[in-house]
């Protein structure tokens, strides 16, 4: 019986062999560990070769791990005129290459509010998106985008902002970050089982019951302040209470994928695997 959710890391797990090393390489080494799903990290830019993409595609599918992109972090929906054109070419070209590569899903951060209210910010970028999307179904690639939700209250990126622009275009959903939204409001909340359970009832009522099995995740121990995100931790060693989480996960009926962004790359993904396998009573 295979787990509801999939788990892996966001990028290079810190054991990796040397050879054959790279994504192919990361991708063997979380099938060697016993997880099954992988980030590709092309978070500074997008250099890839069509061929390497092709033989990460091959090896994705050989070992059973499925594969998403995380974009370059320089993607802003409410860029100026002048430079949104750059941020689009950013996701696409994550978008382009990561099917390439086999990745169904590309996640990204949606950018900054620049200080103007949400309700202002979103028609913008909802439009922006919406035609994203359409070059992308025009090109023959189905890969879903998903704007990930953003650890600080100044960056475009809570949980309804995500909700609003994945119900206003198909082939958007949110890459939900439970670590940012813990962070995100700087005062603890967003912690507990009743919280998760209300964001979780709250997700399916927006966007149906079928993308609450289709979730895709991140997750980590997290460091803030009362302005949001600071830094990512290992797990045990932050407030986050991860069983919270997982109950609530699995009496929504959610299933997905969770990827592990903490400095202990591989060793907490296999945490998450363990303790969800505890709560679920799922087995492997």
């Amino acid at each position: 019986m295979a787990l509801s959710f999939r788990f892996g890391t966001v990028g290079k797990p810190i054991k990796t062999p040397k050879k054959p090393g790279g994504t192919v390489g990361s991708v063997q080494f979380i099938r060697e560990l016993g997880l099954d799903a992988f980030e590709i990290g092309w978070v500074r830019s997008v250099r890839v070769s069509e061929k390497t993409c092709e033989l990460i595609k091959a090896t994705g599918e050989e070992v059973d791990v499925v594969l998403s992109v995380h974009a370059p972090y320089y993607i802003n929906l409410n860029a100026d005129d002048e430079e949104w054109p750059k941020s689009r070419q950013r996701l696409m070209d994550a978008a382009h290459y990561g099917h390439l590569a086999g990745a169904t899903e590309i996640i990204f951060h949606p950018g900054s509010y620049f200080e103007r209210p949400p309700a202002e910010v979103l028609p913008k970028s909802i439009e922006r998106l919406q035609g994203c999307v359409d070059e992308l179904r025009a090109n023959g690639n189905p890969v879903t985008l998903r704007p990930e939700t953003m650890g600080k209250q100044g960056q475009l990126g809570s949980l309804e902002d995500t909700l609003e622009m994945a119900k206003a275009i198909d082939g958007v959903q949110p890459c939900l970050d439970f670590a940012h939204l813990h962070a995100r409001t700087g005062d603890g909340t967003m912690n507990s089982y009743e919280e998760w359970t209300a964001a979780l009832k709250l997700y399916q009522k927006m966007l149906g019951k079928r993308a609450l099995k289709n979730l895709s995740c991140h997750l980590s121990g997290i460091e803030y302040t009362e302005k949001g995100e600071k830094n990512h931790l290992p797990m045990q060693e932050s407030d986050f209470k991860l069983d919270e989480l997982f109950k609530a996960l699995h009496d929504a009926g959610a299933a997905g994928r969770i990827l592990n962004e903490s400095p202990i790359m591989e060793e907490d993904a296999l945490l998450y695997q363990k303790r969800w396998m505890k709560i679920s009573g799922e087995k492997l």
